[in-house]
């Protein structure tokens, strides 16, 4: 492993599905489907990896995803895709390049292990409050398992080193090749040792979760009380280490975090334009989708209006602050439709971009919503700016896409 350093990552003897079975193991992350959609997926008996990550699939509705018998059913489908060889042990320690391509767009990424004591000391770097309850869920996942199934999804500011080394990879045959049923392709391909990548973080100062945080917290989490545990603790044992894929910040695509809210705040359609026009400049026949940041599309009443949010006073100097997602809250949400919380606020909903724009016309036209925000993406800087400040971004801020397949590499505490 890396130590001179700031970023220390290391190689690591993945749990992986033979090449054959990839596609079939590879499954969306944990976190994006609901239970039905999970179920349609992780059919009996199929080789999903979502038999681990939502082994409620394999029982009956009644019993919550966080129940002991979960914890239990995934422990029982890890040990018996090993058993009929869904998952075979890497002879030897590998980083691994992962492309993922949807579309034009390409991202070049590598999965490793990254340490513990990185998050720790703000190296790793958080931009999201973490739930008790999810955080909680994933550590007892991670403990139950002794494994990470899923990467934390990070990012770090572009190296060009590391380019270099991806794309030298590249040039080799993959390991893993595939399309999967959304068209999104993944192609992997396995370095031995990972020395070339090792090295080259060494000169990377800081990397940012972009997804993933329950993840990440749980994973150190489990690894404080492993350490707590171990009265011969070196550092080095496996559990010091969590999975993740981190991605150059420039090849990153963020989509909008749509939002939805279910009524007008005891507002006449007319009385909410009106109150609307006090705060900000309204104009009817909007475009839907914003072409540009400082403006919102809004749907209401069957009409898409532009909005055009004017920043408060010393708002530009502030990360945080300049936001579209914070000042649509400060001069909207909140003083006009009074949603103080949206964390808590059961009247607004969010819609992940890749959902696009007509989702938010079907949820107003159908009575689900009342009024619908589309807004401009947030910037991969302005994410960057603000974990850099120590900060924490409005919930539900960023939409990444593609998202990365679980199952294709699993580190395990115990990696004999």
């Amino acid at each position: 492993a890396g130590g001179g350093g700031q970023v220390r990552i290391s190689a690591f003897r993945a749990l992986r599905p033979p090449a054959e079975l990839a596609a079939q193991v590879a499954a969306p992350p944990y976190d994006v489907l609901d239970v039905a959609e999970a179920k349609a997926l992780a059919q009996p008996g199929n080789a999903s990896f979502l038999h681990i990550t939502r082994p409620e699939v394999d029982l009956p509705a009644d019993l919550a995803s966080d129940s002991d018998q979960a914890y239990a059913k995934a422990q029982e489908n890890f040990r018996r895709f090993r058993e009929e060889g869904r998952l075979v042990r890497e002879e030897q320690s590998c980083v691994y390049v992962y492309r993922q391509r949807m579309a034009d767009h390409v991202q070049h990424g590598v999965v490793v292990r990254c340490h513990i004591e990185d998050y720790e000391r703000d190296v790793i770097r958080r931009h999201e409050r973490t739930k008790p309850q999810h955080e909680n869920d994933r550590a007892r996942l991670i403990a139950a398992l002794r494994a990470h199934t899923g990467p934390v999804f990070m990012t770090y500011k572009p190296e060009p080193g590391l380019d270099r080394a991806v794309a030298g990879v590249e040039a080799g045959a993959p390991l893993f090749d595939f399309v999967a049923p959304d068209g999104i392709a993944h192609t992997v391909w396995r370095v031995p040792g990972g020395e070339p990548f090792v090295s080259a973080f060494d000169r990377v100062a800081a990397c940012y979760i972009a997804d993933g945080h329950h993840r990440a917290a749980g994973a150190v989490r489990v690894g404080r009380a492993e350490r707590a545990a171990n009265p011969a603790h070196t550092g080095h044992e496996p559990y010091n280490w969590f999975l993740a894929a981190l991605f150059p910040a420039d090849q990153l695509l963020i989509l909008p975090y749509n939002r939805c809210v279910s009524s007008l705040n005891g507002l006449t359609k007319a009385g909410f334009l009106d109150r609307l026009a006090e705060h900000v400049a309204v104009a009817a026949d909007g475009p839907g989708a914003p072409r540009e940041p400082g403006r919102v599309g809004m749907y209401l009443g069957g009409v898409w209006y532009e909005l055009s949010l004017p920043l408060a006073d010393g708002a530009a100097l502030d990360p945080l602050a300049a936001l579209d997602v914070s000042v649509l809250q400060a001069r909207v949400l909140d003083p006009i439709l009074g949603i103080a919380d949206p964390t808590r606020d059961p009247r607004i909903d969010f819609v992940g971009g890749i959902r696009g724009p007509a989702e938010l016309v079907r949820r107003v036209d159908s009575g689900r919503a009342a009024v619908a925000f589309a807004l401009y993406p947030t910037r991969i800087d302005q994410l960057l700016a603000v974990a850099d400040a120590g900060r924490n971004m409005p919930p539900k801020s960023t939409w990444f896409e593609p998202k990365l397949r679980s199952g294709l590499l699993v580190h395990t505490l115990d990696e004999g």
